[in-house]
């Protein structure tokens, strides 16, 4: 049980405020050309914590294993989702020029 309340505690503190800063645009001006697409960034980032969540709070709610095994399925789904948006950010034209 330990292990989820560090997993959560740890996505929440470096990809939360992450994935807002890049969907809202707030990133310093020198990281504007490596991160061109930056709000589907955000979205990829934010699709990867919330599969912490999903994965998590079922356990830690000791919720019934077809809950659990639903959860972990969508946050599976989502961290999918997130990779292929992240495929697809890296091969935007402008995130090749520089």
């Amino acid at each position: 049980m330990i292990w989820q309340w560090t997993g959560l505690s740890v996505f929440s503190l470096t990809l939360l405020p992450a994935g807002i800063a890049l969907l809202t645009g707030h990133v310093r001006q020198r990281l504007h050309s490596r991160l061109a697409p930056m709000r589907p960034r955000g979205i990829a980032i934010l699709a990867f914590y919330a599969a912490a969540p999903l994965n998590a709070l079922p356990r830690l709610a000791d919720a019934s294993t077809t809950v659990t095994l639903a959860a972990t399925a969508f946050a599976g789904l989502l961290t999918c989702a997130g990779c292929i948006l992240l495929i697809v950010a890296g091969n935007h034209p402008q995130a090749t020029t520089r």
